[in-house]
């Protein structure tokens, strides 16, 4: 749903709805015609013309045997096609030995137009040049957090960089599926690598703004929504019955008075953005990867814990409307989550393991409280976002039944912990 993956490779539909959502309005762009259909599609070969810049960006920006290749031996197969990001695995002949430590195979990702739309964060009068600059900033800052988590291993590595795209690492692997997330082994490294992601000093605005002032926008949205279907408009109203502003100023009143440090997050730590290492197993200690980093800012560390936790609950395999399946009774345990929060704290905080059991408890604790009122911020973020979808989106998927079942979950939370 939030991530679809094709070839281990991730594919958000953020970047591929064929809309635009800006601060001021909502303008959904035309539809795809049918037959143009087939851009967007998987195909094994490349345009002559990509093929040929493809090959001069591998020969120029990698190293060893890629020096010595000719173009006529150069590999490449389309991994995905169509308007957003194009991806492509270049890759050396079985023919040409390897010089030294370079790698056999690249993913190429080339920046497309739906990308380029998507980062337009102003009105619908803004000028093409502003336009421009505000993508062109977007793909910079996304570019050099890019770099700078593979410089520190917390995502693939870079190989290149250009204005019309990156070589990035080809990562082996898959996702994981919904049911590994309470797996006792990659809980607890899902738990370390989201340490080590938090602890991370990014250069980007620190103040803690993504959260409500994501949610405003998408709740100022959302209140001026319509639907022309009548099944549409009935769901949407009983969801707007729900009086989700007061529900928001309730939420960010608990929120404010829970003690929650600011780091750098993640946003959307769920299954589909962390990969199992090809080869390795579930009791290996290094086989994860967190990928997909474009919700990623500094935000409430709560948030980043507490919606992992949320994700636990949701299936989004399913082949079948509405492509998801949502079970509250997989929500984790407080057994489960002490689990997770014992290993975040310990690669966290260098002084976890000298205190008594009894100060460890404590902070266990209290971390328990800040994760589970700000998993209630996941549910009512994600059930917004939901509804923007619901409305726009060409992706197949039940949003307005994601958005019911995102709500319901926010008002079982709050039961608990905001009484």
């Amino acid at each position: 749903m939030k991530t679809k993956f094709i070839n281990g490779v991730s594919s958000s539909p953020s970047m591929s709805l064929g809309l635009l959502v800006t601060e001021h309005a909502l303008q959904v762009q035309p539809d795809i015609p049918e037959d143009c259909k087939e851009l967007a599609r998987p195909s094994d070969q490349a345009d002559q013309d990509t093929r040929r810049k493809a090959f001069l960006w591998c020969r120029e920006f990698l190293h060893g045997a890629w020096k010595e290749l000719t173009e006529e031996d150069f590999q490449i197969t389309v991994i995905r096609g169509g308007l957003s990001n194009k991806l492509f695995l270049c890759s050396l002949p079985d023919s040409l030995d390897s010089v030294g430590d370079e790698p056999r195979s690249v993913l190429l990702r080339l920046y497309g137009a739906i990308l380029q739309m998507s980062c337009n964060k102003g009105d619908s009068g803004q000028s093409n040049k502003e336009n421009h600059f505000q993508g062109a900033e977007a793909m910079v800052l996304e570019s050099v957090m890019f770099a700078i988590l593979a410089e520190r291993e917390l995502g693939p590595k870079l190989y290149g960089i250009f204005p019309q795209g990156r070589l990035e690492q080809y990562v082996p692997s898959r996702k994981l599926d919904t049911w590994e997330l309470s797996e006792p082994s990659i809980s607890a490294e899902v738990a370390e690598k989201m340490a080590r992601f938090h602890a991370m000093r990014m250069p980007f605005n620190k103040e803690p703004k993504w959260l409500f002032g994501t949610m405003e926008k998408y709740l100022s949205q959302v209140m001026r929504l319509n639907f022309t279907r009548e099944t549409h408009l009935r769901r949407f109203n009983r969801l707007l019955a729900l009086n989700l502003p007061q529900e928001m100023e309730m939420l960010k009143s608990l929120l404010e008075s829970t003690n929650s440090p600011v780091v750098f997050c993640h946003n959307d730590c769920q299954e589909g953005n962390i990969l199992l290492l090809k080869g390795r197993q579930s009791s290996d200690k290094q086989k994860l990867m967190l990928i997909d980093f474009e919700y990623s800012s500094y935000n409430y560390r709560g948030f980043d814990i507490g919606n992992h936790f949320c994700e636990w609950m949701y299936d989004y395999s399913c082949e079948e409307h509405p492509f998801f399946r949502a079970d509250a009774q997989k929500y984790p345990s407080k057994t489960q989550q002490l689990h997770f929060i014992e290993s975040y704290l310990r690669e966290s905080d260098g002084g976890f393991d000298n205190l008594s059991s009894a100060d460890q408890m404590k902070l266990k604790e209290e971390l328990f409280v800040e994760v589970n009122r700000f998993a209630m911020a996941s549910h009512f973020f994600w059930g917004l976002w939901s509804l923007i979808q619901a409305r726009l989106s060409t992706i197949e998927f039940g949003y307005l039944e994601y958005a019911k079942a995102r709500f319901e979950a926010y008002f079982q939370q709050k039961k608990i912990w905001a009484a």
